[in-house]
């Protein structure tokens, strides 16, 4: 069965991406630079490949004089969130992209560049060729959410007609795991689906 990162990479339709390079022209991370930089500096491989890939904008300006579109989607998209900081915020863009929107080291990319859009919460540029896709995405996750509500509920009524103390553990044990898949969404909203 594989991990959740690899079914949900299997199931993205590559062929979606229109090939405008806008991901890669203006991107931004949930991370500060200066975290971003000291998480590098400590050996975080993650952030490692971040870095040797993108360059920051010196400004949020400078990156909206790139593809203010891109820029304002994303920072309209956090501010719904209510995650918008302008001081941690830093825009960056792609040191191998090229003027004709593709990359001169597509052959040799990393990870970080194959996997995106990395989960189906991620920001993408308007228009992009993803968005229908990412939507259907989070919707599933959705529904299988309000599954599981539905098997706590049900979980509830079996705990209050138990006595017995080793169907009372088991469960426990699968609330406790239900509700683990449950808090995972957590960031993304779970508790109201």
């Amino acid at each position: 069965m594989g991990s959740y990162e690899e079914n949900y990479l299997a199931k993205r339709p590559q062929h979606l991406c229109h090939m405008c390079g806008k991901c890669c022209r203006v991107v931004t991370t949930s991370t500060p630079y200066a975290q971003l930089k000291s998480m590098a500096e400590s050996g975080d491989k993650g952030a490692t490949d971040f870095l040797s890939l993108f360059e920051p904008y010196p400004s949020i300006e400078a990156a909206r004089n790139v593809d203010a579109d891109v820029v304002d989607n994303i920072i309209s998209r956090l501010k719904n969130d209510g995650k918008f900081d302008e001081n941690n915020i830093t825009f960056y863009g792609c040191k191998f992209l090229q003027d004709n929107n593709l990359c001169s080291r597509y052959e040799t990319r990393l990870d970080l560049c194959k996997h995106c859009p990395s989960t189906p919460w991620s920001i993408v540029p308007p228009n992009c060729g993803f968005e229908g896709w990412l939507f259907w995405q989070r919707e599933e996750i959705k529904q299988k959410i309000r599954k599981s509500k539905e098997e706590l509920l049900e979980l509830k009524i079996l705990r209050m007609k138990t006595i017995d103390k080793e169907v009372l553990k088991k469960i426990d044990a699968v609330e406790h795991k239900i509700q683990k898949s449950i808090d995972f969404y957590k960031k993304y909203g779970s508790e109201n689906w």
